[in-house]
Formats: C-alpha cells, structure tokens, sequence
C-alpha cells in the first residue's frame, strides 16, 4: 500500500528531494532519465525560447527606465533645505547645446541675481515674467549665456500649506526659484537677505551676487556691462548710495529702534531695491555667524553697517536708481515716490513697451 505523504516525514522529504529520479511504476528499480535532459529531447528549440525571454524582459526594463527617466518630475538640488528649481535644467540636452554646464557643480557666472519676492506676490512675478525676466527654461538659459548672469527667484517657507501648495504649482511651471530655508516674512527682510547670500554663494561661484527687488524694472545686458568692468578693489559694494536722518519716530514706516547707536544721521550705504556685493565680500558673509552681524531695522541699513565692517569700497552708480529709461539706466524705479515701481505689475509692462525702455542698445552710440 502506497505511504502517505507527510510534511514531517523525514523520508517523504528524501522523495520530495529526489523527485527527478522517481520510480516509473510499482516497487520497481527502474529509475525514469531526469526531467530536464528529456524536456531537452523533445524541444530542441527551448534553450532559444528561454534566451529570448529573458532577452525581451531585460529590453523591456530597459524601455521602462528610459521611459521613466524621460517622464518623472525633474528633482531640484538642495544644499541643506536650499533648493535651487532650476539646476536639473543645465544638465538636459538644450542646456549642453546652448553651452550648459554641469547640474551638481558650484556653476560658475560673472553675476548671480536674486530677486526677492514672497507669496503675496505672484502678479510682480508675472509681470517680470512677461517683460525682462525670461518665462521658460531656454530662454532663461539663453539670456544666461549671453550676458553671463543666473536669474532666480528668491523665496522663503511658510507653514501655511495652501501658500507652499500654491507655490509648488509654481514651482513645476517655470522652475526659477531659490528657496531659502528660512521663513518667509517681510519683518525679517535683513535676515532672509543674509540667508540669499550665504546660499547663493554655496551654489554658484560668481563675481558678483546681486541683490533685486520684484518691483524694479532690469535691463540685464546693461548690468552685466557694469559688472565686467575691471576693478582694484576685490571687495567693492555697488549700489545708489545715499546718507539721511535716522526716523526714530516709531509711527514711520522707516522707524529705527537703533538710532542711539548710528546717531543722527545714517552712514553711507545703497538703496534695497537693488545692490551688488563682489564675490569677496559675499564669501566673507557666507562664513559668519548669524549673531555676529549687527541686525538694524531696515535691510538696507543692515547691509550697510556690515560693509563698514569690512572696508569694502563703496561704488556709488546711479544708473541703477534711475526713475525713468533712458539710453544709460541699468534699473528704473519710482525713486523716492515708491522704494521700487508704484503699481509695479501695471508700471512694469508699460516700461517695456517703451522702445527706450526695452530696445535701447545696450551702450550709447557715442560709447560703442
């Protein structure tokens, strides 16, 4: 009578061990040939159909990856929590044809321009968008190769979710941000401002890192002219200088709860809306220690006191500051009206639809 098998018979585990040599029948010796040397016999063309599986199952995983690698979302780069949207861009094929460079170096630019914005201002980003600030990835890159100057929007965090959301979608349209790991709000303006410098330099390795507002209207050919210009000084301050009363009267907006240390009148220093600090003045900042600077009321006031800390040269220019176009001005703003464009998104588009404004030559014809 035939045995019953057994999970936790010892001997039925032998059979089960041995099953290619199994008898045909009965009690009998007689073992069958093994299993795989008949299947052999009888389908000579088995090893091929074996092969070609397994060769069409790696070619299909290899279609898989190329298709994913084309389709997934582009990741950003981040040092820290900094994020830099756009970097993935260098490294894609237009990119490399347009004279990209590699997307996880310290990329290297005559100037980095850092134009400060937050949440509440996605119509200033419009209207830059439809005027000197590229709107796509190539012509980003294009406007980067020829004047030799990265555009970025610069933001904070906030932990309201619908405004991080919102962001986000963004984010994935035009990819032109920094983010900063610091929380976005405009009272501490002079604290994110340190946190773009620190972050830009670890990013990029420019010449100079510019500091900009989203309400001023940039011609960046013109810019890029003034930052080529050769210079003796290695740590130079560039910006619309000026000098004025310190306000102490706290119902201004301007209000400096400081005054007693700067006295009554403020030392040398340049306007917000935009400002350039050489590359060695920036290296400087990236290394110190948040709490060793000297944090005043008003960013522009902060920045200054830190460059009279490090005996940088002061270059007053005021084709930055200029309050209309005209065939020399670097950046236009309502200055002293408004600290930038009055009803910039309105006042930025009617800007570039003036000739002089937008289609100027970049040098004067008597300079060319």
């Amino acid at each position: 009578m035939p045995r019953k098998f057994s999970l936790f018979d010892s001997s039925s585990v032998a059979v089960v061990a041995t099953a290619d040599y199994l008898p045909i029948s009965g009690d009998s010796p007689k073992l069958k040939k093994p299993i795989s040397q008949s299947l052999l016999r009888n389908n000579p063309t088995l090893p091929f159909i074996i092969l070609s599986t397994l060769s069409f199952l790696f070619g299909l995983s290899g279609v898989i990856f190329v298709i994913y690698a084309f389709f997934r979302p582009i990741p950003t780069l981040r040092c820290g929590r900094v994020e830099d949207t756009f970097r993935p861009f260098y490294s894609l094929p237009n990119a490399q044809r347009l004279g990209g460079v590699s997307g996880t170096d310290r990329i290297k630019f005559l100037g980095l321009v850092g134009v400060q914005t937050g949440f509440g201002s996605r119509d200033r980003r419009q209207s830059l968008r439809s005027t000197w600030f590229p709107s796509n990835p190539d012509d980003l890159l294009r406007l980067e190769q020829a004047t030799g100057i990265a555009f970025r929007f610069v933001i904070g965090r906030t932990k309201d979710s619908t405004k991080m959301t919102e962001l986000e979608k963004e984010i994935e349209k035009y990819n032109d941000f920094m983010i900063l790991d610091i929380e976005e709000d405009y009272q501490k303006l002079k604290y994110k401002t340190l946190a773009y410098f620190k972050a830009a330099f670890q990013l990029f390795e420019a010449d100079y890192y510019v500091k900009a507002d989203d309400d001023i209207y940039l011609r960046p050919d013109r810019l890029a002219t003034l930052l080529a210009k050769e210079r003796t000084h290695a740590l130079t301050y560039i910006g619309c200088m000026k000098r004025g009363h310190v306000i102490t009267n706290p119902k201004i907006k301007w209000y400096e709860k400081s005054a007693n240390v700067i006295g009554s009148e403020y030392f040398l220093h340049a306007y917000g809306p935009i400002y350039a600090l050489s590359a060695g003045v920036v290296a400087s900042l990236a290394v110190a220690r948040n709490n060793s600077l000297r944090m005043f009321n008003n960013e522009d006031v902060s920045i200054g006191s830190w460059m009279l800390a490090m005996n940088v040269q002061h270059e007053d220019n005021r084709a930055i500051c200029d309050p209309r176009c005209t065939s020399t001005s670097i950046a236009v703003w309502d200055i002293p009206k408004c600290s930038g464009l009055c009803n910039s998104a309105t006042r930025m588009k009617q800007l570039h639809n003036i000739s002089m404004c937008s289609q100027s030559p970049t040098l004067p014809l008597d300079r060319r």
